[in-house]
């Protein structure tokens, strides 16, 4: 979920990054990525944490360190896993999004006209896609149903997809917590029904869309939803979570992840280099970009709709180092985080990852993300040490 005290660091840390971008400006070795990453965990204690660097339509570094599993020397490796929490919400936009440049979904048809034959609170009639998308449909932030719980979530009958339709359902029977439009509530509800509208549409379950949509353009092969891995086998890293009995693995299983009825807003997985791709697509520097998104839609999904500084998937906030409007993110299942900065301006960005929730991971990966913003700001040389893959 988006903690947006955490995504105030780059602000209140300006001295210090200035500094360090000095530093590099005036000859002074930087640090191999591989370093940044090994000081942080070591100060944070992380199991692993990973990053990567995009410039100028390439990733021009991408590292990962530490272990997959605590108590085990199994090394992470630069294309492992990583779960990326809310911000799956910027991919599921993005699927939605091809849906209306292809004339399958618009942005402004509403709940009633979409689902004529569900009882829904009367507060909801006029809820639209961009509504849904912009936290802007009054929709509770609680993640459950009222008088749900978590279990009971995961134990709904039937196929994830219909599942979500049980989920909608509830949901919109339930009275707003504002009134629609007037207010940014971060509400995981909102993206499930904004997916289970292009599931109805299209007949077709939001993993399904997902990959089509998304993923196989992309060419995002270790893209996949829920926890990393399999079970009995240390092939992925395995999440952690902090207990009061401190750090402990998660082993991949039904509860090891939220369950499928908020999907659409936290439990995609994947490489870094394949989170690249998908970021390359919002700085308007993939391959493939005419393909799969119009420049308008785009703008659309990069633009808060209705004030306030939450786009669809993204927060919209003002940077010096981006050029002004930057896009930032960062999502947690409590066993994980990540975060995302962009600087679409700038064709830049740096995104980090690790596999611990619950804890300081927060702040540690914010510590990665300024770091390599002032050691590698946009324009720096690609000429360095500790690369990973890059993609074309």
């Amino acid at each position: 979920m988006l903690n947006m005290r955490k995504i105030k660091f780059l602000f209140r840390h300006s001295s210090q990054i200035l500094a360090i971008w000095l530093a590099s400006t005036v000859g002074i070795a930087a640090e191999d990525l591989s370093e940044i990453l090994e000081k942080v965990r070591d100060e944070y204690g992380l199991p692993a944490v990973a990053a990567a660097v995009l410039s100028g339509g390439h990733v021009i570094a991408l590292d990962a360190v530490g272990v997959r599993k605590i108590g085990n020397d199994a090394q992470v490796t630069a294309d492992d896993q990583f779960h990326l929490g809310s911000c799956t919400k910027a991919m599921t936009a993005t699927m939605i999004a091809r849906l209306v440049d292809q004339g399958r979904l618009a942005w402004d048809s509403n709940l009633v006209e979409i689902f004529p034959e569900m009882k829904i609170c009367p507060a909801y009639a006029h809820v639209t896609l961009k509504h849904l998308l912009s936290h802007r449909a009054g929709l509770r932030k609680a993640s459950w149903p009222e008088g749900k719980t978590f279990r009971e979530m995961h134990h709904l009958p039937g196929s994830p997809r219909q599942q979500r339709r049980i989920y909608v359902e509830m949901v919109l029977n339930q009275e707003p917590a504002a009134q629609p439009g007037t207010q940014t509530i971060y509400a995981n509800a909102g993206y499930t029904v904004a997916a289970v509208i292009a599931e109805q549409t299209m007949d077709t379950a939001w993993e399904e869309l997902m990959r089509e949509l998304l993923f196989e353009p992309l060419s995002m092969d270790t893209a996949g939803f829920g926890p990393m891995g399999t079970p009995g086998i240390l092939d992925q890293p395995r999440q952690h979570r902090k207990t009061l009995l401190g750090v402990r693995a998660v082993e991949p299983g039904r509860y090891s992840d939220n369950p499928a009825v908020i999907g659409p807003g936290g439990i995609v997985h994947c490489s870094m280099a394949d989170w690249a791709k998908f970021i390359q697509l919002h700085l308007a520097t993939s391959p493939v970009q005419e393909q799969l998104l119009r420049s308008e839609t785009l703008q659309v999904l990069h633009e808060p709709l209705f004030g306030g500084d939450y786009a669809c998937g993204w927060q919209v906030l003002e940077r010096g180092w981006g050029g002004g409007k930057v896009l930032t993110h960062n999502g947690t299942n409590n066993s994980n985080y990540a975060v995302a900065w962009l600087a679409p301006q700038k064709h830049y960005a740096v995104l980090v990852a690790t596999n611990q929730g619950g804890s300081n991971e927060a702040a540690a990966c914010d510590a990665v993300a300024a770091t390599v913003i002032a050691r590698y700001p946009p324009g720096s040389s690609t000429n360095h040490r500790g690369m990973g893959k890059s993609t074309p």
